[in-house]
């Protein structure tokens, strides 16, 4: 590889080693690698950026040189960045994407002449974010505590719509196709946070785990009250409506337990992973609860999956079984959840995505019998923050310098589902 044998010769000079070599036309890729990829964890470390230019290399050293561990990455085909103007409306709230795309440019030097706003007041119309809106290009959300995008506000300005994670329920999607503009998520950025988070959530319903926990907080020891509702796990027919990048992750978490693993997805998964997890296919999700003990939902908000967890649905479960649904709260009817934990007909609800965000007060999902619920921070561990960061700003980057955006990336592109959103969702809208 001649890059690395030009490395090698250069690092041998300043008497140091090469440490790993990454070959990128994307400079915003580049300082992901660097700020956020596995190297972030070698410490002390030190970065060597050399950017090719046709024949010649430009060495442009990061931090100050450290012979004992460098780290050298080289940047191919640099492509020019001009000036472009454009006004970045960024919503997060109390994460470092707003500190990560500030670094970014100021860090890469991009000279982009942008202005950028960060602002968590968002909601009503004498917001901060309804009186930026109309000079914005770029919205970019987190999912967590989103800034809503209604077709009312798509139809102000925005040219492209970023989420800071995975789920664009925030979005109106239907208002993004008829407007013709961009819609872009960081797949695969959390899937494994939620993944995890799912079989937390199971295992703490499953095992009682709450309600064991608050004796220990409240001074008690009642032993018959803990496993009053404790089950195993084990032999349990445990099923996921879709089996997706979260889905599918679920299945691989599970089958370790020695549970009879299902699913239900609008693609059928493959012979072969049918064949490693030992996983029954359904062709409706009526088939599918019928025979489970648990139900996890894993699927995108769209027509086709709005409200689809209602009485009628929950009547054909299992009585008894278990709901766990870290995807958007409107898949289940808020009440019907309620009314299903009263009667018994469901043991146990958990789930970490509320409607709306932040949940209000009052909101039954807090008060509801037997249930696990969190916050919005199944996605949200400090690793995929990391993931997500970098994400949007390679998306940012692709969209400056006029880069197409991967496809997995996109779920709709200048009018039209794309990508991610071609595979997942339906066109149509949701309330």
């Amino acid at each position: 590889m001649q890059n690395r044998r030009i490395l090698d010769m250069h690092f041998r000079e300043a008497g140091a080693e090469v440490h790993a070599v990454v070959e990128t036309n994307s400079l915003v890729t580049l300082w992901s690698h660097l700020r956020f990829g596995h190297w972030s964890s070698v410490v002390p470390h030190t970065f060597l950026l050399l950017l090719a230019e046709r024949d010649r290399l430009a060495a442009i050293p990061l931090t100050e040189p450290d012979a004992s561990h460098l780290i050298g990455v080289v940047a191919s085909d640099r492509d020019p960045l001009p000036p472009v103007p454009h006004a970045l409306l960024n919503v997060a709230r109390d994460l470092d994407i707003a500190a990560t795309i500030e670094d970014l440019v100021a860090g890469l030097q991009l000279g982009l002449g942008h202005t950028f706003v960060v602002t968590s007041d968002k909601e009503g119309e004498n917001s901060r974010f309804e009186r930026e809106l109309p000079d914005a290009d770029i919205v970019i959300s987190q999912p967590f505590w989103p800034a809503y995008l209604t077709a009312e506000r798509i139809a102000k300005a925005p040219k492209l719509a970023i989420t800071a994670g995975i789920g664009s329920d925030h979005v109106d999607l239907q208002a993004a196709i008829k407007h013709g503009i961009t819609v872009t998520e960081v797949t695969y950025s959390n899937s494994i946070s939620v993944s995890e988070h799912v079989v937390m959530m199971i295992l703490g319903l499953v095992r009682n785990y709450i309600p064991s926990y608050k004796w220990v907080i409240d001074g008690g020891w009642n032993i018959a009250d803990c496993v009053a509702r404790s089950y195993d796990l084990e032999a349990m027919e445990v099923g996921t409506v879709a089996a997706g990048r979260i889905g599918l992750a679920v299945l691989r978490r599970l089958k370790p337990f020695d549970v009879n693993l299902h699913y239900t997805d609008r693609h059928r998964l493959a012979p072969a992973f049918e064949r490693e997890l030992n996983v029954t296919y359904h062709p409706t999700v009526e088939s599918l609860v019928r025979v489970c003990d648990v139900v996890t939902i894993n699927a995108p908000l769209h027509p086709e999956t709005e409200h689809l967890f209602n009485d009628a649905l929950i009547s054909k479960m299992k009585r008894g079984a278990y709901l766990v649904n870290t995807a958007p709260g409107r898949i289940c009817d808020r009440d019907a959840v309620v009314r299903a934990l009263r009667s018994g007909q469901l043991a146990g609800y958990a789930g970490d995505v509320w409607y709306p965000q932040p949940a209000p007060p009052d909101h039954p999902w807090r008060t509801m019998l037997h249930h696990g619920m969190t916050p919005h921070t199944s996605g949200t561990s400090l690793s995929a923050q990391a993931r997500y960061s970098a994400g949007t700003c390679e998306i940012l980057e692709c969209w400056f310098v006029g880069r197409p955006i991967r496809e997995e990336y996109l779920i709709v592109d200048r009018g039209r589902l794309a990508g991610a959103g071609a595979h997942s969702y339906s066109v149509g809208s949701t309330a």
